[in-house]
């Protein structure tokens, strides 16, 4: 049976890609889907409830939801798949340069590894947005650069069990170098995990993301982000609860899809979870 075979028969994993189609349909459709103008204010009809001409209801400056939560999914989209590949390549180095070459060059990395990880991840990514500033490509490069250390320390594990391993010891003994190794027998056999680690880094990179635009760290106004609309809406919640309640629910959506594909990829490809 193959991998996608085993994917298809997680229900759950075929309702979070459905839901990640959604999403990146409705971010590369975002002009076309969106009813209004999401930047147009009408504040004769701020905090408006949801009906015929605002759907979803309007937020506390008169702005169509629906049209901001669909244009804020392209902000959650791209920083969740552009932070997930610079924690991947960053990691993919480090860790491979760790668990490959060993010696004072693994305990240098993992030094500073460690470190980083015993910073909270909140406190951590708040600390480069501060260094780099608020704004879509700084939240995006936090995100991304708060996810290098723990990629960093599952690739140097993979690489040491793998370097162990006999086909590669046999490799070795009929002398082929180093990077053929590293290329043909390790690095294929990584990138498996990597697949499922980088689904579910997307879902946490994107409530991260959420995070620091409702500190306001990081997406800035006028441009729609869930989490910069959960933090607006929360100062008139009693009054209209769905101009934070929608956002929020578009953020707990899209982290939950990305989870439930991210948990199907792993049972489709883990070979030690495919029941013979």
């Amino acid at each position: 049976m193959t991998a996608w075979a085993r994917f298809c028969r997680n229900r759950l994993a075929l309702l979070g890609l459905v839901l990640v189609v959604v999403l990146a349909l409705s971010a590369a459709l975002a002009p076309w889907l969106a009813p209004l103008d999401p930047a147009r204010q009408s504040l004769i009809e701020k905090r408006t409830r949801p009906g015929a001409k605002y759907l979803l209801g309007a937020d506390e400056f008169g702005r169509d939801i629906l049209s901001r939560v669909i244009y804020g999914s392209r902000v959650a989209l791209l920083v969740g798949v552009l932070s997930m590949l610079i924690a991947l390549v960053g990691g993919l180095l480090l860790g491979t340069l760790a668990g490959f070459i060993g010696g004072w060059l693994d305990a240098v990395l993992m030094r500073g590894v460690e470190i980083l990880l015993a910073f909270p991840y909140l406190l951590l990514a708040l600390a480069i947005v501060a260094m780099l500033g608020p704004g879509v490509l700084n939240t995006t490069i936090a995100v991304g650069i708060w996810g290098v250390p723990a990629v960093t320390r599952i690739v140097r594990g993979s690489v040491l069990a793998l370097r162990e391993a006999e086909y590669v010891g046999a490799a070795r003994a009929l002398g082929s170098p180093g990077a053929a190794v590293l290329r043909r027998h390790i690095l294929p056999n990584i990138i498996p995990g990597l697949i499922v680690y980088a689904t579910l880094f997307m879902a946490n990179a994107i409530l991260l993301e959420a995070a620091l635009s409702f500190l306001g760290l990081g997406v800035q106004p006028p441009t729609a982000s869930w989490g910069l609309m959960v933090s607006t809406g929360r100062d008139v919640l009693l009054v209209a609860p769905h101009v934070a309640t929608v956002p929020g629910l578009a953020i707990m959506l899209a982290v939950l899809a990305f989870n439930l594909v991210g948990d199907g990829l792993r049972d489709a490809l883990d070979p030690r979870l495919r029941g013979g």
